[in-house]
């Protein structure tokens, strides 16, 4: 391993992006991109190194830091490139790079670059190599990037100064001379895999007192088992500022692995590598947020997560309820991995950063950035809710998997409408943006039971038709002018729309049941108390429209902030 640069042109085989550009991706064509992620993170290094040497510091040099991590390198390739391509990795390279420049805050610099300390030591442990370095401490601990946590007894509660003597495997960590001698650890450290059978009983071991191990979600694939960390320990789990450990309850983590393992058997799809389709192996990280046991609280109805074009292969993610739902999160967020990898290595477009685009999924105006990943991981929604109605076993599932699959993929086709008409696109983006096109036009012809059907239009209806209510102020001309009072809003018509309700009582829920006609009234009654609600003006204008089509309707829809009589009770 070498940070020094090359200049060996990166290139990727055109049926590989034929695959990328399609919203999937075969392993080779995920290898590739990891590949380039690579070469990145050596080149972030390098530059972050050069910066580094001029930096006053208490700890061992950046530069025998890297010696030490490329001679564990040599040693053991495989698992020190895990330590570089993982995803707090790339965020502690990026969150630093924008310390040295002023645009982010932290701790004193000198103990978020000795993060470099710390990864050579666990490179070390882990090609059983020997060193002493000088380390950063906070509050009497260290953490081991890919390991878990040291932490002394009686350790300082500041940042402090240590030394980490590593041989054969074996970790001794010494801190700052205090009243009764240095405080000391010696130990082996391991991670604590989650899982079924013996490995089981680790979820609650956190081992001895000064050994917080890592956890690590087992998941037993074509190839054999991999451990995917389950990172509630590491400084730069998070999407930028560093964090304290927040460590999970053992019934939380074992939720955990019951859960991805279940999602894990969802994503098993045999044949093809469409969008929609992940190997769980491919994930490099994910992060609880949150929640750090089951209870009080029950987990959140709605999706909650994100991820970092810093930091690839990693998701942060709120444990939801169910096992579909977090599978549809893993693909979500896999996408975004996917797409930033790509914009690492091709200029995708000519983004002014301007917020003025309306993303079905999303309650403010995007830019084109924004709109181009929402729409990438969208159409790896809408394969997954594909997969699913293929695979349903029963009219309810296939209700269900078929709403939200015709629901994204009629919103993610009308966001790469928007994406091929900017206008700014580069070649390699246009590529990309028509392959995805050809998929969703492929899906628009594919049949969904008639019920569903009509509900995910009607959804799709009314999250544009509210969306614009809240957001656009009304104009002569057609370009969009945003309100100056738009603020943020719930959607809570997406989730709700997915089945058809029983016992209907509310206007949204006669829409969802299919009678307009009852939640016309609804709306009407709800605006005579306020005209101006833009919930309630929704509903109307979309109820109206699905009981009257017509060009009057389809003109209220295409603007339906443009002001127009009100409607009477």
């Amino acid at each position: 391993m070498s940070s020094e640069q090359h200049r060996d042109t990166f290139r990727v085989p055109a049926h590989l992006f034929a695959e990328l550009a399609a919203g999937g991706g075969s392993a080779q064509a995920v290898a590739v991109l990891e590949r380039g992620e690579r070469a990145r993170r050596l080149l972030l290094l390098r530059t972050l190194l050069d910066r580094l040497e001029r930096l006053p510091t208490p700890l061992t040099p950046a530069a025998e830091a890297w010696r030490v991590l490329k001679e564990a390198a040599e040693r053991a390739p495989g698992p020190v490139d895990r330590l570089l391509l993982a995803p707090a990795t790339g965020g502690w390279i990026a969150h630093l790079l924008r310390r040295t420049h002023g645009t982010a805050t932290g701790p004193p610099l000198w103990v978020e670059a000795g993060h470099l300390n710390a990864l050579a030591v666990a490179a070390s442990l882990c090609a059983g190599t020997g060193t002493a370095l000088r380390v950063a401490l906070t509050d009497g601990a260290l953490f081991l990037p890919g390991l878990g946590l040291a932490r002394l007894p009686s350790g300082p509660r500041h940042a402090e100064v240590g030394l980490a003597r590593t041989h054969a495997g074996e970790l001794t960590l010494t801190g700052p001379e205090g009243d009764a001698g240095p405080a000391f650890l010696t130990c082996r450290p391991t991670t604590a895999p989650l899982g079924a059978g013996p490995d089981a009983r680790v979820a609650a071991d956190d081992g001895n007192a000064g050994w917080l191990p890592l956890r690590t979600l087992t998941h037993h694939g074509p190839a054999g088992a991999v451990a995917i960390p389950l990172d509630d320990l590491g400084p730069y789990r998070d999407l930028d500022d560093p964090l304290p450990p927040a460590r999970l309850a053992a019934a939380e983590a074992a939720a955990w692995q019951r859960l991805f393992g279940e999602a894990a058997a969802l994503l098993a799809v045999p044949g093809g590598t469409g969008p929609g389709r992940v190997d769980p192996a491919a994930i490099r990280a994910v992060v609880p947020f949150g929640r750090t046991g089951p209870a009080p609280s029950d987990p959140p109805t709605t999706p909650v997560s994100a991820s970092s074009g810093d930091s690839y292969g990693g998701m942060v993610i709120a444990r939801p309820a169910a096992a579909p739902a977090l599978a549809e999160t893993l693909v979500h967020e896999f996408q975004h991995s996917k797409l930033a990898a790509l914009i690492h290595l091709f200029p995708l477009l000519d983004d002014d950063r301007e917020e003025r685009y309306y993303a079905p999924w999303r309650a403010d105006p995007r830019h084109l950035t924004g709109l181009l990943h929402g729409a990438y991981a969208f159409t790896g929604v809408a394969g997954f809710w594909r997969d699913r109605l293929n695979a349903a076993r029963d009219p309810g599932q296939a209700e269900t998997a078929g709403y939200h699959f015709a629901l994204r993929r009629t919103q993610s086709r009308l966001v790469v409408r928007t994406l091929l008409t900017s206008g700014r696109l580069t070649a390699q983006g246009h590529a990309l943006v028509s392959g995805l096109a050809r998929t969703l036009d492929g899906w628009l012809r594919e049949p969904v039971p008639p019920a569903a059907l009509g509900r995910a239009r009607t959804a799709a209806a009314l999250h544009r038709t509210e969306w614009r209510l809240r957001n656009v102020a009304p104009a002569a001309e057609p370009a969009l002018r945003p309100r100056p009072d738009r603020t943020f809003w719930p959607d809570v018509r997406t989730l709700a729309f997915a089945v058809r309700p029983a016992a209907p009582r509310t206007p949204d829920e006669h829409l969802a049941a299919g009678d307009p006609a009852t939640a016309l009234a609804g709306y009407a009654d709800a605006l005579a108390r306020d005209p101006a609600e833009p919930h309630a003006l929704a509903g109307w204008i979309v109820a109206r429209a699905v009981l009257g089509p017509g060009r009057a309707a389809r003109r209220m829809l295409a603007r339906p902030e443009l002001p127009r009589p009100l409607p009477d009770a």
